[in-house]
C-alpha cells in the first residue's frame, strides 16, 4: 500500500511541476526502455543561481524515491566527485530538509527540494561538512574574505 501512496504523490508532483516550475530547472521521471516513466527515479538539472559563482552552470542531480515516500525524503545525488562542502564524495547531498530527523516533512515538494539545493550551492552549511578538503578550502576563503571586506 505504501508504494501506491508514493506513486500517487509522485504523479501529482509531476503534474504540478509541468504546470509551474522555476525557470531553468528540469525534473522528470526516468524513461525506461519501453517508454514508461519510472516515478521512483527522477533526472534533474539545477541551474546555477544568477549572480553567484555557480551562475551559468547546469548541475545534474538524481532523486531516488523509496516506497515510503513522502514519509521518507528522497535521496538526492550529484554525480560522484561533485566538489561542494555539503556533498559527499559519493554525490549524496547533505541538507537538513533531506534528513528525516532534522528537517524533512512529507509536505515538502520536489520544487522546494530542488530550490533548496540550488540555495545550498551558493550558501553552504560549514557545520554540516561532507568533504574535509572542501571544508578546509571554504574556511580559508571565508577567513580571507572577512579580512578583505569592510
Amino acid at each position: 500500500m505504501a508504494g501506491g501512496i508514493a506513486r500517487g504523490r509522485l504523479t501529482e508532483e509531476r503534474k504540478a511541476w509541468r504546470k509551474n516550475h522555476p525557470h531553468g530547472f528540469v525534473a522528470r521521471p526516468e524513461t525506461g526502455p519501453d517508454g514508461s516513466a519510472n516515478l521512483m527515479l527522477w533526472r534533474c538539472i539545477i541551474p546555477g543561481k544568477p549572480g553567484t559563482d555557480w551562475e551559468g552552470g547546469h548541475y545534474p542531480l538524481t532523486m531516488h524515491f523509496s516506497e515510503d515516500y513522502p514519509s521518507q525524503p528522497p535521496k538526492c545525488k550529484f554525480p560522484r566527485g561533485f566538489f561542494h562542502i555539503n556533498v559527499y564524495p559519493s554525490g549524496d547531498v547533505c541538507l537538513s530538509i533531506l534528513n528525516t530527523g532534522l528537517g524533512w516533512s512529507p509536505a515538502i515538494t520536489v520544487k522546494q527540494i530542488l530550490v533548496g539545493i540550488q540555495e545550498l550551492l551558493d550558501e553552504p552549511n560549514p557545520s554540516s561538512s561532507a568533504q574535509s578538503e572542501c571544508y578546509k578550502l571554504y574556511v580559508k576563503k571565508v577567513s580571507y574574505l572577512s579580512l578583505t571586506r569592510f
